[in-house]
């Protein structure tokens, strides 16, 4: 790995500074650091408790806990356990827990180690953070009418990490709800080997400005962000510690009811990476993915508001925790909501979502330059996914106008009955580079009859130690989703070399060519729905 240029690090730069400033205007007033006053009066009000609990290593945790209303002597409820998200104090989930404690559980949402009030540094769901877990479960079932055998959590974002980790530790975790988590870490900040930059500085810069970073974390993140492709193996080795993929077997051993929800276009954590976790548990299970960025999906609900991500969590634990028959267990699993219509639909599996497939050939022999942004793009962290969930403008880009001498371009033939894409399309091609190193990014989009392509998905991928003059054969995955392509309008395949939302790795001068040999023609496997 480089370093990247300092015009692609500007842009990242002011992406950050954006994301930052959007988060800071926009952020619901739960997402402030209470005053003792103000905390003080909001217990009163509604029996909110504001606690410290001591994890086993000493750290202080600034908690809550919220208890049903009227519990006699004696009695046990269920109790769910609620980890922050990454950067966001521990009111994160006051209107959620409140409104679970009102339907009879005991709710305890902590600050992560590192953030905010909570003793500690930044860790980065490492072993500390798990045996934060473990000790908060310890402190509610001493001091709450918490179930020791009823015990759950759930969190958004860095809190579902954490949930799914402890989970994996901790065998009392009877159910987990990891709403826009990851399951591999190295394949959501890494995938392709390709460094997302804009959501590593987002990430990176957030947590200093709320939290105090291990030295390790620092250390991790100038390596990633430097290029350093030396300590590239010790960077991997950090993350996958840090994957609830890596502890799969224990998850499974332990038989956790695992629901996990993420949306289609997840900056920081795509939804493949959960797709393939999904497929691999054995015990209970549920998978949902919406319209939407990072967080977005659940964003209402942590206002109290109604939300679908919500309920969906909150049927699951009524099942898994208070036993109750409301059908969870009887619907099939998998349930995903299309970015075109809005509609849900849902199936018995993951590979049942896109069971039928359209191919679309990369024939021919395209040669691109290299350091040049073509016009095609994934768009702004947070903002362009946020936009296309509410108002289904996704970036875009003119198929006649992109400048061939920067980027491949394919198109399939017209769909007369439109196209329902469901799942994740699958890119075979060969290139052949003229350095040693280079990045490219396949992007799908749907063309209209004015040439102008809505992106549909993308994704990178970074080569190095190639040798220069010889082709070699690339699979790569793009990110999975749900978008209807109407009638009469067709697929585009773009290639080019620049994202502003990753780091490349082209050498100045590079070129890349694509072919397709006869022995292994170049293709996109778009998976679509059975009509």
């Amino acid at each position: 790995m480089r370093r990247p240029r300092p015009a692609l690090t500007t842009t990242a730069a002011c992406a950050l500074t954006a994301a930052l400033a959007v988060g800071t205007l926009s952020a619901p007033a739960h997402a402030a650091p209470e005053t003792p006053a103000k905390a003080q009066a909001g217990a009163a009000a509604s029996g909110i408790r504001f606690v410290d609990i001591t994890s086993a290593d000493g750290t202080v945790l600034k908690a809550n806990v919220v208890t049903p209303t009227g519990s006699a002597a004696g009695d046990r409820h269920p109790v769910i356990v609620l980890p922050t998200s990454w950067a966001v104090p521990q009111i994160e989930y006051l209107a959620q827990a409140t409104q679970l404690a009102d339907s009879g559980y005991v709710v305890v949402s902590y600050n992560s180690r590192g953030f905010w009030q909570s003793g500690g540094e930044i860790e980065v769901a490492g072993p500390p953070d798990i045996a934060d877990a473990s000790a908060v479960i310890d402190w509610a079932l001493a001091h709450t009418p918490a179930d020791p055998e009823r015990v759950g959590m759930a969190g958004v974002s860095y809190g579902a990490g954490i949930s799914l980790l402890a989970a994996a530790h901790d065998p009392r975790i009877k159910t987990v709800a990891a709403l826009s988590g990851w399951a591999d870490l190295i394949d959501s900040i890494y995938s392709g080997r390709t460094q997302h930059l804009q959501a590593a500085l987002l990430l990176g810069g957030s947590g200093l400005i709320t939290g105090r970073p291990s030295a390790e974390l620092k250390q991790i993140l100038g390596d990633f962000l430097g290029s350093k492709l030396d300590k590239e193996q010790q960077m991997i080795d950090w993350g996958k510690k840090r994957s609830p993929a890596t502890h799969l077997d224990a998850l499974n051993a332990n038989g956790t009811a695992v629901m996990l929800g993420n949306a289609w276009g997840d900056s920081l954590f795509p939804p493949n990476q959960y797709a393939d976790f999904y497929e691999k548990l054995t015990g209970p299970k549920r998978l949902e993915f919406r319209p939407g960025d990072h967080a977005t999906s659940e964003a209402t609900g942590l206002l109290g508001l109604p939300n679908d991500t919500w309920t969906s969590a909150r049927r699951w634990f009524d099942h898994h925790l208070k036993g109750e028959e409301n059908g969870v267990d009887r619907e099939q699993p998998v349930r995903v909501k299309s970015r075109s219509t809005g509609a849900y639909e849902s199936y018995p599996d993951w590979k049942s979502v896109g069971a039928d497939s359209r191919k679309i050939d990369l024939a021919g022999t395209h040669t691109i330059r290299a350091n040049v942004d073509s016009g095609a793009n994934g768009g702004i962290i947070f903002l362009t996914n946020a936009l296309d969930q509410l108002i289904q403008t996704p970036p875009m880009a003119s198929m006649p106008l992109l400048p061939r001498r920067y980027a491949a371009v394919w198109q399939s033939e017209r769909y007369t009955g439109g196209a329902a894409v469901r799942g994740t399309p699958e890119v075979h091609t060969t290139v052949t580079p003229t350095k040693s190193s280079g990045t490219f990014v396949a992007y799908l989009y749907d063309v209209g009859p004015l040439g102008v392509g809505k992106l549909v998905t993308h994704a990178p991928y970074t080569f190095h130690d190639r040798e220069p003059g010889r082709p070699f054969a690339v699979d790569l995955e793009l990110y999975s989703t749900a978008y209807d392509v109407p009638a009469g309008h067709r697929l585009a395949v773009v290639v080019d070399t620049v994202d502003p939302l990753y780091i490349e790795h082209n050498p100045s001068g590079a070129q890349l060519t694509f072919s397709s040999p006869a022995d292994a023609p170049g293709h996109v496997s778009v998976p679509v729905r059975e009509k």
